[in-house]
């Protein structure tokens, strides 16, 4: 390992014209690095950037100038790269982001990541973010890190040592915050049916947003709940500190929560920071079917965009404007519903801007197909949809749709013959 001061690293010594760079993602991003990718981009030859989820705004539009976008879409803050159209999306479930890398269908030739400072034995953690990085390392001619030592020290199956790192940078500034999502009473509404739904034992993933703050707080007094998520927020720290969560009755990772990341405030950082109950792991194994079949009683909460009689949801787009992405939907909401005792909900508003999202046709693509849909949840309540024909399904679905758009939804729904 090759430690340099940052202001002495010229990294057009080091990135080659037309390199694939893989970057740690959300509050893992190496803020550093990344700057100065963005101040040197005129000359290092159009790199291309793979990108995750976003949590800073430092990669604007007009960087395309020097650098190309891809990723797995408009998680977060990558919003406005897609919408400009200098950012190509890559749809591809998010637990096959490991494999693709392995195999080279995904390339990758520099990696960049944050790191923890090292730990008495040497070994840095990912600190916040770790999913597909060590499969990206694994194929890439250099890595590049940047050692924070303000970034939490979380536990993870494989540390990185110092002779995987090619060229460090030493840096000491406060990770990337993302601030809980305003709660309401919509929120809440939603969130407390979510959590009948949910029972004690159960072992649970969410994502991060309005909605699965919300559920946290309608929680609280569940028992014994276990942790397996792509991702946790700063409602994750409330259902420790109450008990809720002791992932006593996993079948697997008995006493721990598992994530692949970990996106919130200061008060997230701290409380994960040498977290014995906690572990950071690869998209493998936090996303991937191997591991979440092995679990009873999994629950899956997830949102979407509209969601149609048939119950095809759509967490992507509408039209043409990039909303949301993949992600890990389809992987955790086929898992809930084959697990004994499992459900997969999906959870959102009946309207958006007085439209219904509770759709005839969905205007954007087939995120998750009707096949694997379990329970569909608004504030106006639930449909079960798991064995129910094509008919119940619409009147189920029309039920729980916002109760001024009943009667049109009725009346496509018999002009396209589902009634």
């Amino acid at each position: 390992m090759k430690t340099l001061p940052a202001d002495r690293l010229n990294l057009r010594e080091y990135i080659r014209p037309g390199d694939h760079i893989v970057m740690s993602e959300a509050a893992g991003e190496p803020q550093t690095l990344a700057d100065l990718l963005i101040e040197q981009r005129a000359e290092l030859g159009h790199p291309q950037l793979f990108f995750g989820i976003g949590a800073s705004t430092r990669f604007k539009p007009e960087h395309a100038d020097a650098l190309r976008f891809s990723g797995t879409g408009a998680a977060m803050t990558y919003r406005p790269l897609i919408k400009a159209g200098v950012m190509t999306v890559v749809s591809q479930h998010f637990s096959d982001l490991p494999r693709l890398f392995r195999s080279g269908q995904l390339r990758c030739d520099v990696v960049m990541i944050q790191l923890s400072a090292p730990n008495e034995r040497g070994e840095h953690s990912f600190g916040l973010s770790c999913d597909y990085l060590r499969a990206a390392m694994s194929q890439a001619r250099l890595v590049i890190a940047e050692i924070n030592d303000q970034l939490p020290q979380t536990p993870c199956a494989q540390p990185v040592l110092p002779h995987e790192i090619d060229i460090a940078i030493q840096t000491s500034r406060p990770p990337i915050e993302w601030p809980a999502a305003t709660i309401g009473d919509l929120e809440q509404r939603i969130a407390r049916q979510v959590a009948e739904l949910i029972p004690d034992r159960a072992t649970l993933q969410m994502g991060l947003g309005a909605m699965p703050e919300a559920l946290c707080t309608q929680l609280l007094n569940h028992r014994d709940l276990g942790i397996h998520s792509g991702m946790l927020g700063d409602g994750y720290v409330d259902l420790m500190e109450h008990g809720v969560v002791t992932n006593a009755f996993k079948e697997v990772d008995v006493g721990v929560s598992v994530t692949g990341v970990l996106i919130g405030t200061r008060k997230l950082y701290q409380h994960v920071h040498q977290q014995p109950t906690l572990r950071l792991l690869d998209a493998d194994v936090t996303h991937g079917a191997a591991s979440l079949s092995r679990f009873k009683r999994f629950h899956s909460v997830n949102s979407a965009l509209e969601v149609d009689l048939t119950g095809q949801v759509n967490a992507e787009a509408i039209g043409r404007d990039f909303l949301g992405t993949i992600g890990g939907q389809v992987d955790y909401v086929r898992a809930a519903s084959l697990s004994e005792g499992g459900r997969s909900i999906i959870a959102l508003p009946s309207t958006a801007r007085q439209s219904s999202r509770i759709v005839s046709r969905l205007s954007g693509p087939v995120t998750t197909a009707r096949s694997d849909v379990d329970v569909i949840v608004t504030e106006h309540g639930s449909a079960h949809l798991r064995g129910l024909s094509g008919r119940d399904r619409a009147k189920a679905l029309i039920q729980i749709a916002a109760p001024e758009h009943r009667e049109a939804l009725t009346q496509q729904a018999q002009e396209a013959g589902l009634l």
